[in-house]
């Protein structure tokens, strides 16, 4: 049962919302004098425990964005964000850039308290993601996912270890009023519930089927295609993906799933971003690029391997991984491009000398950190865009991507995609989308993949793709 809403005076104590007020003045003076909408926006630290992502999904009206990114073994951290002040969108191999830009612009603008040493997140921020491919999420069930989708949110929480702070934005346009704008903001505070996430049904009636729209075969016969080519010279990797449904007696409760991902998941980054009735969601072990300052650092991950309930056929699984020529090569691959990525924006770039293992709960992976100190504040938008598709998820060479949708047979939409968020510093985070599903109503689509080397085997690339599957159809499937 969802819990009654709170006054709206428990989340912003009178001298937070005095300050509002001096804020959506502040926004209103400067939007009647350039002519175009401003943001006013104020963050506070909140009284005893809380956590965003239940409260963002049990404050979310009907059909409304909602954006949850999770590492709950890293301190904790956790960000939140409900409903939409200005929604940032584009299309086309510039759209990084694009919406960089125009968030630059909006931030620089905005009447907003800067969030000091709060959480990672905290204060003026925008949260969404990018499709993998520059004209992604054309194909019908990912309707409402631009190839480029951020939001600056109405409410925002973020939390690291014990302390959450709340951010609450408001967009004045010239012929508003204060008043106006105030009401809005309270009415929206209004609406917040205190709830926890709900609990999957431990014994679900009905029947659960799960299908391929694609028969294994087909990704196999890919492989095959893929192994041949490079063979040729024609490319050196590229990673191919497959398609599994999930069809449920009743639609998927997004909110249940994310609570079980965040518990089986902690070390990932488990996240959720609803757009309209859909919701996409998963639990990914692979950063992207995070920006603090001129510091930057991301993770070369590439080869993988299963887990084994025996403690020592999981470590001689790991150490077989850790020897293995294809998986080295294949990590290897994947380092090289980020660093040469990173080089041109970097005072240095290092990598680490040998991979390592990383274990999440059902998969192995080859893992290298690399560091780069930035010779300028470069802000994580367009960081992301010049390291998206690393050849963990897309090819190499870069221009060996093209061959992807036609080997692969569907649109990805975000899956493989950069999802995250950035503060108005310019600060953020992004990671690659994977071990995900889309949920619309009963359908889930689940999706994973494999990188494809010249000593690629088709049935063992099968072979990891479900185990990689092994992420959500658990969860999923009753």
């Amino acid at each position: 049962m969802r819990r009654a809403a709170t006054a709206p005076a428990a989340w912003l104590p009178a001298r937070t919302s005095e300050r509002l007020e001096r804020r959506i003045a502040d926004a209103l003076a400067h939007a009647r004098s350039t002519g175009r909408p401003t943001v006013a926006s104020v963050t506070v630290a909140l009284a005893g425990a809380h956590d965003p992502s239940a409260t963002v999904s049990a404050s979310r009206r009907a059909g409304e964005d909602w954006f949850c990114l999770e590492q709950p073994d890293r301190d904790a951290i956790a960000l939140a964000g409900l409903g939409v002040v200005r929604r940032l969108e584009a299309a086309g191999e510039g759209r990084f850039g694009q919406v960089a830009e125009r968030w630059r612009t909006l931030a620089a603008d905005a009447a907003a308290d800067e969030a000091g040493d709060a959480a990672p997140g905290a204060g003026l921020t925008c949260l969404g993601g990018f499709a993998f491919d520059a004209a992604g999420g054309e194909a019908p069930l990912w309707r409402g996912f631009a190839p480029a989708s951020l939001v600056v949110p109405e409410i925002s929480l973020a939390r690291r270890g014990e302390r959450t702070w709340l951010t609450v934005n408001v967009e004045l346009a010239p012929d508003d009023t204060a008043a106006d704008a105030l009401r809005r903001v309270r009415h929206r505070l209004g609406e917040l519930r205190a709830a926890p996430l709900p609990l999957l049904d431990p014994a679900p009636t009905g029947v659960y089927d799960v299908v391929s729209p694609m028969p294994p075969a087909h990704f196999e016969e890919a492989v095959a295609r893929a192994t041949a080519r490079i063979a040729t010279g024609e490319f050196e990797k590229v990673v191919l993906a497959r398609e599994v449904d999930v069809h449920a007696p009743r639609a998927h409760d997004a909110a249940a799933i994310l609570g079980l991902l965040r518990v089986a998941f902690a070390t990932s980054f488990v996240y959720a971003v609803g757009r309209g009735e859909a919701t996409f969601i998963g639990a990914t072990p692979e950063l992207l690029i995070r920006r603090q300052g001129q510091r930057a650092s991301t993770v070369a991950l590439a080869g993988s391997t299963r887990r084994s309930a025996d403690p020592a056929v999981d470590a001689h699984l790991g150490e077989r991984l850790l020897r293995s020529d294809k998986d080295r090569h294949e990590n290897a691959i994947v380092a090289r491009r980020i660093v040469r990525s990173l080089r041109p924006y970097s005072v240095w770039v290092t990598a680490a000398a040998e991979p390592v293992v990383i274990q999440v709960a059902n998969i192995q992976h080859l893992a290298a950190p690399i560091r780069a100190q930035l010779t300028a504040p470069i802000d994580a938008i367009t960081l992301a865009g010049h390291l998206h598709p690393t050849p963990a998820v897309g090819a190499e060479p870069a221009t060996a991507t093209a061959a992807i949708p036609a080997l692969e047979g569907f649109d990805r939409g975000w899956y493989a995609g950069a999802l995250g968020w950035s503060d108005a510093g310019g600060d953020g985070e992004f990671c690659v989308a994977l071990r995900c599903a889309l949920l619309r109503d009963r359908l889930a689509r689940c999706y994973a993949g494999c990188g494809v080397v010249r000593d690629s085997d088709p049935a063992a690339e099968l072979a990891e793709s479900e185990v990689k599957l092994g992420v959500m159809l658990p969860v999923l499937a009753g």
